[in-house]
Formats: C-alpha cells, sequence, structure tokens
C-alpha cells in the first residue's frame, strides 16, 4: 500500500500560507474545478456550488470582507494567493456542511495532485452573511439559500513545510 499513489498524495498535502504571485494556468484551475464536482454529496444531489475568483479587484474586495470578521484588517486571509475558489450549499440540506466540505477537501487533493498548493479558509459562513457579501453572490448569480462554507487559497507553493509527526492514538481498530 505504500506505493499507492493516492494514498502517497493525501500524506504529501500541505497547508500552504505562502503563494507564489502568478496566476495558475486554465487548464490547471479547471482540473481542481472539475474534480470538486466528483465529491461525494448527501443523496447525490450535488448540491454544492463553486465559485473561482481570479480577477484582482475582486480577491481584494474577498481579503477585506474576511479580515474584517477576523478581527485584523492588516491580514490577508488567503495569504497571497491569485485564485479563491470559494463554495456555497443550500442550508436546508441536513448535510450542507459535509457535502461543501467533501469539496473542499477533494479539490484540495486534485491541487495537490497537479503541483498546486491550496490552505482551507474559514469565516466565508460570516462574509456572505453581511450585506457586501450578499450583494457579491447575486452579483455571481449565487442563489441568496446558499450559505458560505469555506474557501480555499490555491497557486503555487512559495514554500512547503514538513508534516507534524502523528499523534499516538490517532485512530484504533476494535
Amino acid at each position: 500500500m505504500t506505493n499507492n499513489t493516492v494514498i502517497t498524495n493525501i500524506k504529501e498535502r500541505r497547508s500552504i500560507r505562502s503563494f507564489k504571485p502568478e496566476q495558475i494556468s486554465a487548464e490547471e484551475l479547471h482540473a481542481v474545478l472539475e474534480a470538486g464536482t466528483y465529491a461525494p454529496s448527501g443523496r447525490g444531489l450535488q448540491s454544492a456550488q463553486i465559485v473561482a475568483i481570479q480577477e484582482p479587484s475582486l480577491i481584494k474586495q474577498l481579503v477585506h470582507l474576511n479580515a474584517e470578521i477576523l478581527g485584523d484588517p492588516s491580514k490577508n486571509p488567503y495569504y497571497g494567493a491569485p485564485t479563491i475558489i470559494l463554495v456555497f450549499a443550500p442550508a436546508d440540506r441536513t448535510t450542507y456542511i459535509e457535502d461543501g466540505s467533501c469539496v473542499l477537501n477533494t479539490m484540495m487533493l486534485a491541487a495537490q495532485s497537479i503541483g498546486l498548493g491550496s490552505c482551507w479558509i474559514h469565516r466565508e459562513r460570516q462574509m456572505f452573511q453581511t450585506e457586501e457579501g450578499k450583494r457579491l453572490m447575486r452579483q455571481w448569480g449565487i442563489d441568496d439559500t446558499l450559505t458560505g462554507i469555506g474557501a480555499l487559497a490555491l497557486g503555487y507553493a512559495e514554500t512547503v513545510s514538513e508534516a507534524k509527526p502523528r499523534r499516538e492514538g490517532y485512530y484504533q481498530v476494535i
């Protein structure tokens, strides 16, 4: 099992918090987005909605919104990534958080497999409950019944850290 490419990919993926400024290719972006559409979803409903943002002025707006909620407007919660992928899901579904989370995780693994770095970012739920966030959703044609689940900062990694040792007793077999 140690030579399995999927398991190796999982073990080698890291959260990237420093990105090169150059934009990823359209082909790379498409591969990551398409992988997200194959994520498992409750009852197979594929209810999540994925939005990729590469427009610098919109990224700046998202950085500002997220940093405000974080409580530190001087920070860039997306770590300077040239692409931000947002995931929304309908809150009236019992598995909306799980569905959106599976999409995010699947895209992170896809990114790793093609040489891109990613980091799961939080606070999108709060961002898209604000008036500015709701306005952006309308501008993008995102139904107001959807809720922000999370985002990926996506791009070429500036640096990649080593994996922390796995803690003892992380899992058990009974």
